[in-house]
């Protein structure tokens, strides 16, 4: 039979949170009890004044075709929270909107990297920065970054790592899947790397900003160094702080031409996003913010909940995590030990194929995210669900031998 699948695609996986889920829920269908804890959302619903923009669009008839770099009051909206929340300033060709962040990072790279360019990757990473790399021809360079400086890369690893062909280098923070953000003084070290390798470019995710605890601050890099800006991706987006994950907007600024060659790739695939949700994204970053700190109280309350429960269960040691909604979990005191059925868990994803199987936990094995043996679990659900959950695992560690 001739092979219609191109070559490009045989590289990539397909995205394994995804395919978590589906398994989960699969179970699910069957009648098994499932306590799913691998998704990246908010378990809030999308406050109501922002509901309410939407709607009003609709009925003012705001639903016919939109510039895909987003509206001229979306665009205004970006370049106010830029300027007020990061110090940053854009004009309108420095910004664009896509159908999500993810959808930001591919027009990036599809944009840029040429055939053998090197995408440096701090590791553990979300899960879709290497395949990106890999769609756009680019060869992605993966950094592992110690539990011990709490999953972070440092300026020596950076630098160790870029070649003549280093064309990117990814930063996310605060960090999925650890929670771990990088401070004012982690930066300035990286910086002073990168502003001595002026062919890099840059691509920080900052879209979990606004989701930090205690008393942390969060930096951008372009607002650390200055000098880094006219080549750095500033990405950010509207799904979880504003718990818009189905609405579909991310945004970015950026040196403009880089901007344009990102529309021009867009004006040939997706065009835009939903007109209604430029609407709603106007309101969600004009609007009143005051949700954000309700909502992550009850995600430190969870968080310090869940990482108490976890370090109780034998095998495992958990870190607590500064921002986002995840905890990524040491499992390597459970590897090479033997479940209830004969079994030998030989890597994280066997550990947690057990736990689904054994307690019906479903959570994403760490070497998904390029970094064994850990895993991570999503603490964006209830208390009573997280608790449950933690019982179901400490059971399941007590039950291996």
């Amino acid at each position: 039979m001739k092979e219609f699948i191109s070559e490009r695609i045989k590289k990539i996986r397909p995205s394994l949170t995804v395919a978590v889920n589906v398994k989960a829920n699969s179970l699910r269908a069957e009648g098994r009890d499932v306590l799913v804890l691998a998704a990246g959302e908010p378990d809030f619903d999308t406050p109501k004044n922002i509901q309410e923009a939407a709607i009003r669009a609709m009925q003012k008839g705001e639903t016919r075709y939109v510039p895909g770099k987003g509206t001229v009051e979306l665009q205004e909206a970006i370049i106010n929270k830029y300027k007020n929340d990061n110090d940053l300033i854009y004009s309108k060709d420095e910004i664009t909107v896509g159908v999500g962040g993810k959808h930001i990072i591919f027009n990036a790279m599809m944009a840029t990297i040429n055939e053998g360019d090197e995408v440096i990757i701090p590791a553990p990473y979300w899960v879709s920065y290497p395949d990106i790399a890999l769609l756009a021809d680019g060869v992605p360079v993966i950094v592992k970054c110690e539990q011990d400086n709490d999953f972070k890369i440092t300026a020596e690893q950076l630098e160790k790592n870029i070649t003549e062909k280093t064309k990117w280098f990814m930063l996310n923070s605060p960090s999925n899947p650890t929670g771990s953000m990088y401070s004012l003084e982690e930066l300035q070290s990286i910086a002073k790397i990168l502003i001595k390798h002026p062919q890099i470019l840059i691509l920080t995710d900052d879209i979990y900003e606004k989701i930090i605890y205690e008393k942390n601050k969060f930096y951008t890099i372009a607002q650390v160094e200055p000098r880094l800006k006219d080549r750095t991706l500033t990405m950010n987006g509207v799904s979880k702080a504003y718990c818009m994950t189905g609405w579909r907007l991310g945004y970015v600024g950026g040196p403009a031409e880089i901007i344009s060659a990102m529309n021009k790739i867009q004006s040939q695939s997706t065009t835009s996003t939903s007109s209604i949700t430029m609407a709603a994204a106007v309101e969600a970053l004009n609007g009143d913010q005051g949700f954000i700190t309700e909502h992550n109280n009850a995600f430190q309350k969870r968080r310090d909940m869940l990482v108490e429960m976890l370090n109780k269960a034998k095998g495992i040691t958990c870190s607590t995590p500064t921002g986002a909604f995840y905890v990524y979990p040491n499992c390597s005191g459970c590897i090479n030990k033997i479940t209830p059925n004969g079994e030998t868990i030989k890597t994280d994803e066997d550990f947690m194929n057990y736990m689904l199987e054994s307690e019906g936990v479903a959570g994403v094995h760490g070497s998904a995210f390029g970094l064994s043996p850990f895993f991570r679990i999503s603490y964006a659900t209830s208390e009573t669900i997280l608790k449950d959950a933690c019982m179901r695992i400490i059971r399941a560690c007590n039950n291996l031998k």
